[in-house]
């Protein structure tokens, strides 16, 4: 019977079972106390309200019979100017209210108001150079 020998070299492999059990207990420790510290709390600088001037928009409305009615508004919000323009008109009568500068408008539509006069509208205003044009719309 041939004799059992043991080889009593150095070990060639690693063993990192015992490595990766301290990382699972490292990350477990982690994730518990991470909710558990409180952010910082810091203290920044205050400063004054700027009070920039009131710029009150031009408003459109595109009815259901797709007319539009122009409305400028002074800064209490009283109704300065209202009248009913054809589509031709609509830039050139904005630019005479506004006078300088780059007035800004907001359209609104009806309800019952086709989706393409309330793009068509915006689309003359953008072609006649009015760059500053939003969307009126109603909060619930």
């Amino acid at each position: 019977m041939p004799a059992v020998t043991r080889r009593r070299g150095a070990m060639h492999d690693i063993n990192i079972v015992p490595y990766v059990d301290v990382m699972l207990v490292l990350l477990v420790i982690f994730m518990v106390t991470a909710p558990l510290v409180t952010p910082a709390v810091i203290d920044l600088p205050t400063v004054d309200k700027a009070s920039a001037p009131k710029v009150v928009p031009i408003e459109v409305f595109v009815k259901a019979d797709q007319q539009l009615v122009v409305r400028q508004r002074d800064a209490a919000g009283a109704i300065v100017v209202e009248r009913t323009v054809s589509r031709g008109e609509l830039a050139a009568f904005i630019k005479s209210v506004r006078g300088k500068g780059d007035p800004a408008v907001l359209i609104g539509g009806d309800k019952n108001a086709r989706y393409e006069a309330v793009l068509g509208v915006m689309d003359e205003l953008h072609r006649q150079g009015i760059q500053k044009v939003g969307l009126q719309v109603k909060t619930r």
